[in-house]
């Protein structure tokens, strides 16, 4: 493992202002990368990278540098990568660590280029907005005001502002004729916090309608720390948009993308881009998920506009490649890479397709690498093995924590793939093994090390825990058996609705701080037209 490169803090901030490509991975668990991270960092988990790094860093020669925080986890996620094909590999020199002394900016949270850009966006734009109080009052008045949240739809369904309509951000500038035919009405657009009502309120001013919109001060967050009721479990959502309607927005997008000096190409641009081997290249339909199913174009991966804005990091973790967006309107398409394009991104519409162009039907499915062997077992046979009157079979559950607390197979336990070693000392021995998460795909990746760290029979459950399910077998809920803190996933302050006002009002105060932050950094390459 010694041989393995290092790259300094020095070496990425070179790259980073001269807009090379580089992916700089965190391997630890998303709460430790969200207590403390650089920039441009993104965050994927030793625990999954197989099943997600084809995918987030295509181009097999991307360098690739990766760090953890002395948790020794790196060097073997770097051993990994180039396992599975990667050449150009290296090691943070210092880590988390040598970053900081470096003098290098660190970052709370997640998706925080995409937040302390909409901070910049709103603190040169002032964009405008309304505090909940005064929401609160118009709606008290019943005052001609329409309030569209820009979140998704099952964000929306958790929590939402009264009377509100689920229109994710990039749908916002298709729909928004329908939904507020009168100039007169008031759109009012919110989030949980304050980043997708701020980039959602200013697409619908930089693409010029004619109606006042103003964000929800704070989201969900504010409207909650003014001791103001929200809803739960509403379904209102955007219908569909006359042809008037769609041309209309298409053209302003269209000018909001221009001014944004967003690129053209057609598909044979598309192509020519896709086999330059120096580039990498992401191809992503903006479009709802539900579209996408039912028809898209071979090659592009599902990424509503306005998640892909908000998440940018999740999807496309080579800092400095290309990207092409694509839909079916020229709206949606348009005003996520004027975005795009304001956060330093190389971003191309794609043009020119026609209804034959989108010939595939089906969810996306991300590459994997080839995966291991396992010797599988049926539902049916594990539930004979667990009933056994002398106990020798021990369940190791991989899905998310979230998932395992929602629902497990009884007596299961709930293991990081990255803490192995240290939750079989913990558990002690068993005569045999079996492996399960929701499909059984990652537990599949975790055979051979089980196996190796054991030395004993290692099986996977076919199908998973939704395979249990689906055979009527019984499960249980909550923190039964935990083999590893539960520190897969960020409690988010603006998720949920038991988050202490504490925590909320902090992370308000936290996002106030990030364009002072992003200047000390110094390499984001953001502009706001």
């Amino acid at each position: 493992m010694s041989q393995i490169a290092r790259r300094t803090f020095h070496d990425l901030r070179a790259a980073l202002l001269a807009r090379r490509e580089l992916a700089l991975l965190d391997v630890r668990e998303e709460d430790p990368f969200a207590q403390a991270h650089p920039l441009f960092a993104a965050n994927l988990p030793l625990s999954k990278l197989e099943l997600e790094v084809y995918a987030r860093v295509p181009r097999r020669d991307t360098p690739v540098t990766v760090y953890d925080d002395g948790e020794g986890l790196a060097e073997v996620a770097a051993q990994r990568l180039l396992a599975l094909g990667y050449s150009d590999v290296a090691v943070l020199d210092g880590g988390l660590g040598g970053w900081r002394a470096a003098g290098g900016e660190l970052f709370k949270d997640v998706n925080v280029p995409s937040k302390a850009f909409g901070e910049l966006v709103e603190a040169e734009r002032h964009t405008p907005s309304l505090a909940a109080e005064e929401v609160q009052a118009l709606l008290d008045a019943k005052a001609d005001v329409v309030v569209l949240d820009a979140r998704r739809f099952d964000e929306y369904q958790t929590m939402s502002i009264p009377g509100g309509i689920s229109v994710p951000g990039a749908e916002l500038v298709l729909r928004v004729a329908e939904l507020a035919p009168s100039p007169a009405t008031r759109v009012i657009v919110n989030c949980a916090g304050r980043t997708r009502s701020i980039i959602g309120t200013q697409s619908l001013v930089n693409a010029g309608i004619a109606n006042p919109v103003s964000a929800l001060r704070n989201g969900t967050i504010g409207w909650t720390l003014a001791g103001q009721q929200l809803e739960h479990g509403q379904a209102r959502r955007f219908g569909e948009v006359s042809a008037a309607t769609r041309a209309a927005a298409a053209q302003r997008a269209r000018g909001v993308a221009d001014r944004a000096r967003v690129a053209r190409i057609d598909l044979a641009g598309l192509r020519q881009w896709q086999a330059e081997g120096a580039r990498t290249t992401y191809l992503f339909d903006v479009r709802t998920p539900e579209e996408y199913e039912a028809g898209h174009l071979p090659g592009s991966r599902s990424t509503p506009g306005g998640q892909l804005v908000q998440e940018t990091d999740h999807v496309a973790s080579v800092r400095g490649a290309r990207l092409v967006l694509l839909d079916d309107d020229g709206v949606r398409a348009n005003m996520s890479a004027s975005w795009l394009a304001q956060m330093g991104w190389e971003v191309a519409v794609l043009d020119g397709l026609s209804a034959a162009d989108f010939s595939e039907r089906g969810a996306w499915s991300a590459p994997l690498p080839q995966q291991p062997q396992a010797e599988t077992i049926t539902p049916q046979t594990l539930a004979e093995w667990l009933r056994e009157p002398e106990p020798g079979t021990r369940v190791l559950d991989f899905t998310a924590s979230a998932n395992y607390v929602k629902r497990h197979i009884p007596g299961a336990v709930w293991a990081l793939r990255s803490q192995l070693k240290e939750a079989l000392a913990q558990l002690g021995t068993a005569e045999r093994y079996v492996l399960t998460c929701g499909s059984s795909l990652l537990a599949r990746f975790a055979v051979p090390e089980v196996q190796a760290l054991s030395g004993k029979p290692v099986f996977l459950l076919e199908g998973g825990t939704a395979a249990w399910v689906a055979a009527g077998l019984p499960t249980e809920e909550g923190e039964s058996l935990l083999a590893a803190p539960r520190i897969d996933r960020y409690r988010r302050p603006y998720e949920g609705t038991d988050n202490p006002r504490e925590a909320m009002q902090g992370y308000l105060d936290w996002e106030f701080g990030l364009v002072e932050q992003l200047g000390r950094d110094g390499t984001h390459g953001f502009f706001v037209i």
